[in-house]
């Protein structure tokens, strides 16, 4: 249900956030609310009841640093992004009536919208063949489990998060859902309650056995501010990004991930291995030094040696990384960004030819502190920490490469630090 971006740079301009900050000044819509109520009017208009429509809108993120970690209990350091999933609907007349979702046909672009009918017994039975709907119904499924009333409602779901970009896609729309259902039954959730019940919808619906980062960045996000997430307690600490000469760019390769073929669940079952052979409940409660001294004799295989030493190491990044960014110190923040992506690569193997030679272009640019593959990997996007006045450089010289040795063309978004979940309602 997503869109490919558009470039952030074009010529005669440097990024694509003007029009969005002009919005925000105006006090307008994010794009894909305003989009999604139109959606609304030309697919779910008829037969609908009433003129007020429940708005839930929850943004992507993007990981600065700490990647494959969460489901490790450690430290990671995300930021959510301008880009955002919106849902917008209203409930049936009839109780006993039949669930709608409407959302665009994006391989055909100007085409009629595809729209979705379920049954109450369909719409919260969960069939174990993940589809786009499924991130919807598995939210609802799970507040009605919880004893909340879900009636049956109508909804169109407009997003710009880039699908199979590494920018939580799915964990937009599940807080996205989870918002929209509570400006329409009623109920306020506790955010981190919100937080672990979307992540729940991805263990039990989808079969992605994440961590909790994704969805907490959706929820808690901050303008302005990367949110350090003790991923173990659930707290979370923000990282002030307020210097107007640092910019974050993101660069989608194009070359999409599948979560759920195995490689995902592999890793995280080596670590837990890992953990298990250690004595430890997880990763989390071991240092790099101690991981050197006990793996010999705690019988770990090199494969777990290698996948340990990576969560290890990259949490005490994490940390380090914090502290430097909290500190304006943009080039240890970069060289620990350089060593992340370095780690995954080697001993994570979660990287690929395209992202690395995207991270190798961005690195090699003047201007750039620091680049890494951000996300679960095999595909998706780079996160780049570069100085403003050179965003417009770094972005032809990754574009021109980029093309002339794959032959594809990358995607550019030069996204700030931006708000979480928004619900609120507005009148057709």
């Amino acid at each position: 249900f997503t869109k490919l971006w558009k470039p952030c740079c074009k010529k005669g301009s440097t990024n694509s956030t003007g029009k969005d900050n002009a919005e925000k000044k105006a006090g307008t819509p994010h794009p894909p609310v305003e989009a999604a109520i139109e959606l609304f009017k030309k697919a779910l208009m008829d037969g609908a009841d009433g003129k007020t429509l429940c708005v839930g809108k929850a943004p992507g993120r993007v990981n600065l640093i700490g990647e494959h970690v969460d489901y490790n209990n450690g430290f990671v350091m995300p930021i959510a992004i301008n880009r955002v999933t919106a849902m917008v609907g209203m409930k049936e007349k009839d109780e006993k009536g039949k669930f709608k979702l409407a959302v665009p046909d994006y391989k055909n672009p100007g085409g009629p919208p595809k729209v979705v009918e379920f049954t109450s017994e369909e719409f919260f039975t969960n069939d174990g063949n993940p589809t786009w709907h499924h991130y919807v119904r598995g939210v609802a499924a799970l507040l009605k489990k919880e004893g909340k009333s879900i009636p049956p409602f109508r909804a169109a779901i407009v997003g710009d998060v880039p699908q199979g970009g590494g920018l939580s896609s799915s964990a937009s729309l599940e807080v996205a859902t989870a918002t929209f259902l509570e400006q329409l039954c009623g109920f306020t959730m506790e955010k981190v309650e919100k937080a672990k019940l979307c992540q729940q919808v991805e263990h039990e619906w989808c079969h992605v056995p994440c961590g909790i980062m994704d969805q907490f960045a959706s929820v808690f996000g901050k303008e302005k501010a990367a949110l350090l997430i003790d991923c173990k307690s659930n707290k979370h600490k923000e990282v002030p990004m307020t210097d107007p000469e640092v910019s974050v760019l993101i660069v989608n390769s194009r070359v999409k991930h599948a979560l759920v073929d195995g490689a995902y669940k592999k890793r995280k079952d080596t670590c837990d291995s890992s953990a298990k052979k250690l004595g430890v409940e997880s990763l989390r409660e071991i240092d790099s030094e101690t991981l050197k001294a006990k793996a010999k004799a705690a019988g770990l295989t090199e494969l777990e040696l290698q996948r340990a030493t990576h969560v290890v190491t990259e949490i005490e990044r994490t940390e380090k990384a914090a502290k430097a960014l909290e500190a304006n110190d943009y080039k240890l923040m970069g060289k620990l960004m350089n060593e992340s992506h370095a780690s995954l690569k080697d001993l994570y193997e979660v990287s690929c030819k395209e992202l690395d030679l995207l991270v190798a272009t961005a690195q090699g640019c003047s201007g750039v502190y620091g680049a890494r593959m951000t996300g679960a990997g095999f595909g998706g996007s780079i996160v780049v920490l570069v100085e403003t006045a050179c965003v417009k450089k770094v972005h032809t010289i990754i574009d021109e490469t980029y093309t002339e040795q794959t032959g594809n063309m990358a995607s550019f978004l030069n996204s700030p630090a931006s708000e979480g979940a928004v619900g609120s309602k507005t009148e057709l």
